[in-house]
């Protein structure tokens, strides 16, 4: 039997790893760090850690995904960015095992946090490695049946910033509760603009996503409340801190973000909506975790 070869360049694999969703993995750290800060209880070792963490995971989920819609044929027509299994610049075997291991720098940089706070956050992690893989992976993907956001919003909303805050602090607050769902919302809405781009070409791989089944007219709705949630969240913010009204420096980002929706844009001219909508979150989450940090 002939082993599976690598083709891919270095420069086609970053590409894969799907840099531009990576401030959905950065910022919830960042966030999170801010609020534990914000109880005199940051732990810098600990937040490094945590963005191990949520770093491997988010890129470990990329591969997986391209892994799993690659080998069912999802990615063949498709109007986004490179992705190297359905490209066929990468054999399967080989992004699965990026995957894999991705999962696995995760896992250890997770033990160390459980074993320096609680058992219990093994459990946490190893639901989150499930649900990184079954999101596009197994026989019944979820991410195929439209609850790929929800599993956005908890994940690397409630999860990955109230895990941030928990491991440092030993609790978690009321800030850090609304500071993730807001960051929630920014990863749920970049999810919401990819699958709308997709929305046309994604039924024929029996792929029903959200944006799929509510629709082109709802999707775009959708997406402009989730880009709103996290400015509502500033507001409250300012009840620990008025230097929390800083993270407003992100709205023209996520204006820009959501032009596009909101005009109609359609295909590759959707793209910049992901590019902005991550952006955005990138910059709230900055400026959030800056000033709850000093609150």
């Amino acid at each position: 039997m002939r082993k599976d070869r690598t083709m891919a360049t270095t420069a086609q694999w970053i590409e894969g790893a799907r840099p531009r969703t990576l401030p959905n993995a950065i910022a919830p750290v960042l966030v999170g760090t801010g609020a534990a800060a914000s109880l005199d209880a940051a732990v810098w070792w600990k937040a490094l850690l945590a963005l191990v963490v949520s770093l491997a995971l988010i890129i470990g989920v990329n591969f997986a995904n391209d892994y799993s819609d690659g080998i069912r044929g999802t990615d063949d027509e498709r109007v986004g960015p490179l992705r190297l299994v359905g490209s066929k610049v990468a054999s399967p075997g080989s992004v699965k095992a990026a995957a894999i291991g991705c999962f696995a720098v995760g896992g250890v940089a997770g033990l160390v946090l459980a074993a320096t706070t609680a058992w219990w956050l093994v459990v946490v992690g190893a639901v989150c490695i499930a649900g990184a893989w079954y999101y596009t992976g197994g026989t019944k993907p979820y991410g195929y049946a439209g609850l790929g956001e929800i599993a956005v919003f908890v994940f690397f909303g409630l999860v990955a910033v109230l895990g941030t805050q928990f491991v440092q602090a030993d609790r978690v607050d009321w800030v850090g509760l609304v500071a993730a769902v807001a960051v929630g919302s920014f990863s749920s809405a970049v999810l919401v603009a990819n699958n709308l781009r997709d929305i046309d070409t994604d039924p024929d791989s029996g792929k029903l996503t959200l944006a799929v089944r509510l629709g082109d007219t709802r999707t775009r709705l959708l997406h402009l409340a989730l880009m709103v949630v996290p400015f509502a969240v500033t507001v409250a913010l300012t009840a620990r801190t008025p230097w929390a009204l800083v993270a407003l420096l992100a709205l023209p980002l996520a204006a820009r973000a959501n032009k596009p929706v909101r005009s109609g844009q359609t295909g590759f001219a959707l793209i910049p909506a992901l590019r902005d909508s991550g952006l955005a979150m990138l910059v709230w989450g900055l400026a959030t975790g800056v000033a709850l940090t000093f609150a």
